[in-house]
């Protein structure tokens, strides 16, 4: 996936008419009333570019829900429940056509794309071990398919004008960049793994509301992050705080391994940007805090 902002142009499904004249049994279209009117949705990225790493791609597909605003979201009974869109090199594309009535409405859109969704409050998601998967076959990178997005917007007037959906991060980000120390001898290696250790990698994510909650009983794993360039490796983590001292950073370049411990916040929305200086010796690594960024591009 690669960050931009897409256009989206959604065409509902069209009851047809059945008249009969004699034996004329063919089937019409309706006419166009002011009643029944094309959505039409604006879905945006974060980033709001193609050229940065989370750019939609060809084959990305997001899901949507459109409810009556006076009426509770639910996992199924919705105006349009779970509707899969998936972007081709002419753009978005849907299974079915929608339309909607005068009214109200409440959107609601999410990615990656799931078929199966048994609950609206708490769907089950757990980002991948192996960031460092590349996208193949169709099938998206350990990074991407880790990175969940949602973007919601109430009191939709029904109307052949665009609604803008605007995606933002739900789960939390983390940058390492190595930076060479005085006593460092050559260069860095642009071949070096890196792994974010002790978190949790189930969630769950209340498409309500777009917030993501660690899996309380979920087991511990070691994330591999991603290569970013520039010495940098990232990694989409699950919300959470570590508040005990553990092994959390660790640096394996030309058979050596620098390991780092710490406490830690991944906040939910949030890139932390951290810079790791390596010295000669791995017992004298460095840890400096770079910031943070919220709704990161």
């Amino acid at each position: 996936m690669k960050c931009n902002k897409i256009s989206l142009l959604i065409v509902g499904l069209v009851a047809f008419g059945f008249s009969a004249c004699g034996n004329d049994d063919s089937v019409r279209e309706p006419e166009p009333t002011d009643s029944r009117m094309v959505m039409n949705f604006n879905f945006s990225h974060p980033s709001q570019s193609r050229a940065t790493e989370t750019s939609f791609e060809v084959g990305d597909r997001v899901g949507l829900y459109v409810t009556d605003s006076k009426t509770e979201f639910e996992i199924a009974g919705n105006v349009v429940n779970n509707e899969k869109a998936t972007f081709g090199a002419s753009g978005w594309s849907f299974s079915r056509d929608l339309y909607w009535t005068k009214g109200e409405y409440n959107a609601y859109g999410y990615y990656p794309y799931q078929d199966d969704i048994p609950s609206i409050t708490d769907l089950p998601f757990e980002v991948r071990t192996d960031q460092a998967i590349p996208e193949a076959d169709g099938a998206l990178s350990g990074y991407e398919a880790s990175d969940f997005l949602y973007g919601s917007s109430k009191g939709i007037q029904a109307s052949a004008d665009p609604v803008n959906l605007l995606f933002r991060h739900v789960m939390s980000k983390i940058s390492v960049r190595m930076i060479k120390g005085e006593d460092f001898e050559g260069e860095l290696p642009d071949d070096a793994t890196v792994y974010i250790h002790n978190t949790v990698t189930e969630a769950t994510v209340d498409l309500q509301v777009g917030i993501a909650t660690k899996l309380q009983r979920g087991k511990s794993n070691t994330i591999t992050a991603c290569p970013a360039g520039n010495h940098t490796y990232s990694a989409i983590i699950v919300p959470q705080r570590l508040d005990n001292r553990v092994p959390l950073i660790e640096v394996v370049m030309k058979g050596v391994s620098y390991l780092f411990e710490s406490k830690f916040i991944f906040k939910q929305g949030t890139h932390h940007l951290v810079n790791l200086v390596i010295d000669k010796n791995p017992d004298q690594i460095k840890i400096e805090v770079g910031g943070e960024i919220e709704n990161w591009n």
